[in-house]
């Protein structure tokens, strides 16, 4: 049995990651802040998987993330990292606040970095392993009042690049996900809990991605022969472009 540790694991798209995951068969184990949500989740998804509290940009419990792990869950044969906010974001970069700006840095890329560095070893020493980093379009396309969120974002896409790089004589992949407009929390968040900046948000658009549309490239992306290497993704709906 396969085991597959997804970060911010409790809503969204890392809880439809989660789904997909257990369904193909995988152990999982969600990794999230919410400690309750978390719990909800490991719960509902049956003896497959355990939950645990963590956050990412927390370096030490990090480092020791892999020796923390119940039993059975410790030798992670896929990673997906999926944490990342934008709170405080869809300001101009002189209006909002620095302090803002700083926690969307630390948590979507180096709070990935360090969870990255820290199941890696692992992996390398097995000679196997699959990691799954959750990029945007964003990093891709310039959008205003969007500089934070979009840098961590390009961070994630070349960090994504060299890591493949360097790991290019091995059997460990890695691919980048890219979605565009999707149906999660990140938005409500956003706005420290609006539920009208929300809906109004999402009412610009004619339509969006919903979470298992993502888990869905996700499965792709694992299940392809281990000679083929899915690099990017870029998931749109279909009026975006």
């Amino acid at each position: 049995m396969r085991t597959a540790l997804i970060t911010g694991a409790a809503g969204g798209m890392g809880a439809a990651i989660s789904s997909a995951l257990i369904e193909q068969g995988y152990q999982v184990v969600l990794v999230d802040r919410d400690q309750a949500a978390v719990t909800a989740l490991a719960q509902s998804l049956g003896d497959k998987a355990t939950g645990w509290v963590l956050d990412i940009t927390n370096g030490a419990m990090v480092d020791q993330l892999p020796q923390c792990l119940p039993e059975g869950f410790r030798d992670i044969d896929v990673l997906v990292n999926n944490a990342g906010h934008d709170i405080g974001g869809r300001k101009r970069f002189d209006v909002g606040s620095s302090d803002d700006w700083a926690d969307i840095i630390q948590t979507n890329l180096i709070g990935l970095m360090r969870v990255t560095r820290s199941v890696l070893p692992g992996m390398v020493t097995r000679n196997r392993g699959d990691i799954v980093n959750m990029g945007s379009i964003s990093a891709l396309r310039m959008v205003p009042d969007m500089a934070p969120y979009s840098a961590s974002k390009a961070g994630v896409h070349m960090l994504s690049d060299i890591i493949r790089g360097e790991l290019a004589q091995t059997p460990i992949r890695v691919t980048e996900i890219l979605p565009g407009l999707t149906r999660t929390g990140i938005v409500r968040t956003r706005y420290r809990g609006d539920v009208a900046q929300e809906k109004a948000y999402f009412d610009q658009f004619e339509m969006a991605l919903d979470p298992k549309d993502v888990a869905r490239t996700v499965i792709f992306a694992l299940s392809q022969p281990p000679e083929v290497q899915i690099a990017q993704i870029v998931v749109l709906p279909v009026n975006r472009w």
